[in-house]
């Protein structure tokens, strides 16, 4: 009887932890980081691609953690090595970040197809 007392509060622990790692926590991000839109009408579930494409755009290393937590890496990933645009500092974060080579983002191959105008 012990050891099924046992198994049912492990059992019981377990399911509240999982309970809990369903509903997700809205990340706090920096107001700066979103100041050309409407902060607190934005959904960060349908604008995820935009949304993980500016943290790491603007953010600062507790954005990023926040953004990593809430979307996930495979997600992060995916939208970091697909996105259009990040500067040149950013795309080497995201490298480092993701662990994938810089080679492998379509910003950065779309910035040496395009090369800037030499400055003189």
């Amino acid at each position: 009887m012990k050891k099924f007392g046992a198994f049912y509060f492990e059992y019981s622990k377990f399911d509240q932890r999982s309970l809990v790692m369903e509903q997700k926590v809205k990340p706090v991000f920096h107001k700066r980081i979103f100041w050309d839109v409407n902060f607190e009408n934005l959904d960060y579930d349908k604008k995820y691609k935009f949304v993980i494409e500016r943290v790491f755009e603007r953010g600062d290393v507790p954005d990023i953690r926040n953004c990593r937590r809430y979307y996930g890496d495979e997600l992060v990933a995916e939208v970091l090595l697909n996105a259009k645009f990040l500067p040149e500092m950013r795309i080497y974060l995201a490298a480092a970040v993701i662990d994938r080579p810089i080679e492998d983002f379509r910003c950065y191959k779309l910035r040496r197809s395009n090369p800037e105008l030499f400055p003189y």
